[in-house]
């Protein structure tokens, strides 16, 4: 894996770790009564499908590792472009469910270009 598609991974792994720490002890009526808490995550979730996708072109090797992909940059098309009609417990579901695996799954293929 090149050095920019690492950096790609790097910026995807860092997103997660926002979200997470945005979110700690924070319900689900917090989350949505706070624009500002809705809009940071928002922007993480866009920067992690941002970067995956170009990683992703960069190196379809990466497509093996994080097979959801094409998933995670439809919900970056989907925030940026139908910002209109972003639904909370959309959002909060996704980074509840599944920014931990995918943090994982992240981890492991940065461990893997390493290895």
């Amino acid at each position: 894996m090149n050095l920019r598609s690492l950096k790609r991974l790097d910026d995807a792994e860092n997103a997660c770790c926002r979200i997470q720490s945005f979110l700690r002890a924070i319900s689900f009526e917090t989350f949505t009564n706070s624009e500002l808490l809705r809009s940071a995550v928002e922007r993480q979730l866009e920067i992690i499908g941002e970067a995956l996708g170009i990683a992703a072109k960069e190196d379809d090797s990466i497509l093996e590792l994080v097979p959801d992909i094409p998933r995670i940059v439809g919900l970056r098309n989907r925030l940026i472009h139908g910002y209109d009609s972003v639904d909370p417990e959309l959002v909060w579901d996704v980074v509840k469910t599944k920014i931990p695996p995918l943090k994982h799954q992240i981890a492991k293929a940065r461990a893997q270009s390493a290895g």
